[in-house]
C-alpha cells in the first residue's frame, strides 16, 4: 500500500503529468468531435449557420487563431510561474515551491492551453476543400470556439489564484492544512493517557545488536512499519531506529540496529532495507515534522533584518498553534508490537517535547526582543495547556515557557512591556504547576 501512496504523491508533486493527461484528453476529444461529424444532420447544419456555416476557409482561420493564441499564453503562463517560483523561493522559504508545484490549477493551466493548441492543430489538419470534396467537421470546429473561450476564462482564474496563492497568509494555511493531514493519518488514536516510556528493548540470552546500514544517501521520507512489524515477527527479530523521519541517511552509515539469533540472510536483510525510502529532499507523506519546518522556516525569513515583516511572523506562530493543538491531541506511538504483543519496532521519535521545540525554539530565539511575537508565544503555549492535561506534555510545556520567561528577561528594554508578558507567563506556569 505505501508503494501506491509514494507513487501518488510522486506524481502529484509533478509538473509534467497533468499537463500531460489533459493533453492526450484534448486529442482524444478532438478525435472524437470528428468522428461525430457523420452523426451531425446536414439540414441542421444549414438551419443554424452561426454556428456552423464557417466554411473551410473560415474554419482554418479560426483554429489558427486559437492555436496561436494558446500557445502565445502558455509561454506567458510558464513564464509567470517560474517568476512566482523565484518569488516564493526568496521571501518566503524554497522548502514551499513544492507545495506550488503540487497544486491541482497550476498544473493544470499549462495542460488547458497546450491541450488546446493540440486539440486545433488534430481538427486542422483534417480539414480539406479541393474540386470534388470539401470536409469541415464543423462539431469540432465549434469545440475549438468554445474551448478558446473556455481558455480565456481559465486565464482570468489561474492569475487571480496566483495573486492569492502567493500571499503569506495562504502559503502557511496550505502549510497547516497539509501537515494537520499528516497528523491524523501518522497519528490517528486519540491520547487518553500519558504516554508511556520509550524503554530499550531488553538484549536476550543468545541474541544481540547488529548494525543496519543505509543502502543511499538522502533524507528519510518513509518507513514501513506494518510490513517491518510481520517480518520481524516472522523472523523474529527486534528493529531498533537511530534515524527518524527527515533524517539525512548517508549511504554505508548505520541507521539502526536488529537483534536476533543469528545474522538475517542477504535477502532478509535487503527485505528489511526495503522498508525505508530515502530520496532527495523530505516529504509530507509521514514527515509531520517537515510541516513544522516549513511554517518555522517562514517566521524566520520574516523575522530577519532583511524583511521584518512581524505580521507575517505571528501568522507563522498562530498555525504552529494549530498543528501542534491537533498533535497534543493525539498518543505518538514510538514502540510498535506484533499481534502477540512483543516490541518489534522502536523508533526514534520525534515525540511530542521534540515537536514543540521544533515549532517554538527558533521563533523564540529569533524574535528576542519583539514583544508582539513573544506575546503570541505565550498564547500559543496558554493554548496547548488548555488541550493537554497530560503530565508528561504540560512537563514539556513548563519547559518551554521557563525558557520563554528567560529570553523576555533578557531581551525586552521596556519595562511595561516586560512585566507584562512576565505577568501572563507567571500566570500560565501557575496554571501549569495546579492544574484543576
Amino acid at each position: 500500500m505505501i508503494y501506491v501512496r509514494q507513487i501518488l504523491y510522486a506524481v502529484r508533486s509533478s509538473f509534467w503529468f497533468t499537463p500531460a493527461v489533459i493533453v492526450v484528453g484534448m486529442i482524444l476529444l478532438a478525435c472524437g468531435m470528428i468522428a461525430l461529424e457523420g452523426v451531425l444532420d446536414p439540414e441542421f447544419v444549414k438551419d443554424v449557420p452561426l454556428l456552423f456555416a464557417a466554411g473551410a476557409a473560415g474554419s482554418r482561420g479560426l483554429l489558427s487563431t486559437v492555436a496561436s493564441s494558446m500557445i502565445t499564453v502558455a509561454g506567458v503562463v510558464f513564464s509567470i510561474t517560474l517568476v512566482v517560483l523565484s518569488l516564493t523561493a526568496s521571501q518566503y522559504s524554497p522548502r514551499v515551491l513544492r507545495n506550488f508545484m503540487r497544486d491541482s490549477i497550476n498544473q493544470s493551466v499549462l495542460g488547458v492551453f497546450l491541450g488546446i493548441y493540440a486539440y486545433c492543430l488534430v481538427v486542422l489538419r483534417t480539414i480539406y476543400e479541393n474540386d470534388e470534396n470539401t470536409f469541415v467537421p464543423t462539431l469540432a470546429v465549434l469545440g475549438a470556439l468554445l474551448l478558446g473561450f473556455t481558455g480565456i476564462a481559465y486565464l482570468i482564474f489561474f492569475i487571480h489564484h496566483i495573486a492569492v496563492s502567493i500571499q503569506a497568509s495562504q502559503i502557511l494555511a496550505d502549510v497547516a492544512h497539509e501537515t494537520l493531514g499528516v497528523v491524523d493519518q501518522s497519528f490517528p488514536e486519540s491520547v487518553e493517557s500519558d504516554d508511556p516510556p520509550v524503554e530499550d528493548v531488553p538484549v536476550q540470552f543468545g541474541k544481540s545488536w547488529r548494525p543496519l546500514r543505509a543502502t543511499r544517501s538522502g533524507f528519510l521520507q518513509t518507513i514501513q512499519t506494518e510490513r517491518l512489524v510481520r517480518q520481524a515477527q516472522e523472523q523474529d527479530f527486534v528493529v531498533r531506529l537511530r534515524s527518524g523521519l527527515g533524517d539525512f541517511l548517508v549511504e554505508g552509515a548505520i541507521i539502526g540496529e536488529i537483534l536476533s539469533v543469528a545474522p538475517l540472510e542477504p535477502a532478509r536483510e535487503d527485505s528489511v532495507r526495503d522498508c525505508f525510502t530515502a530520496g532527495r529532499e523530505r516529504t509530507f507523506e509521514q514527515d509531520v515534522a517537515y510541516g513544522l519546518r516549513q511554517s518555522v522556516d517562514i517566521a524566520l525569513k520574516a523575522l530577519s533584518p532583511g524583511i521584518n515583516d512581524v505580521t507575517t511572523a505571528m501568522t507563522a506562530v498562530h498555525y504552529l498553534t494549530v498543528v501542534m493543538t491537533r498533535i497534543s491531541q493525539r498518543h505518538i506511538e514510538m514502540v510498535f508490537r506484533d499481534d502477540q504483543n512483543e516490541p518489534r519496532l522502536r523508533t526514534s521519535g520525534p515525540g511530542f517535547e521534540q515537536l514543540l521545540t521544533l515549532a517554538f525554539s527558533e521563533i523564540r530565539h529569533n524574535a528576542a526582543g519583539t514583544h508582539s511575537i513573544l506575546r503570541e508565544l505565550i498564547r500559543a503555549l496558554e493554548t496547548l495547556t488548555e488541550q493537554n492535561a497530560l503530565p508528561s506534555r504540560r512537563a514539556a510545556i513548563a519547559a518551554e515557557l521557563a525558557l520563554l520567561q528567560q529570553t523576555i528577561l533578557d531581551s525586552l528594554t521596556d519595562n511595561s512591556e516586560r512585566e507584562e508578558l512576565l505577568q501572563q507567563a507567571r500566570a500560565l506556569q501557575e496554571t501549569l504547576n495546579n492544574p484543576s
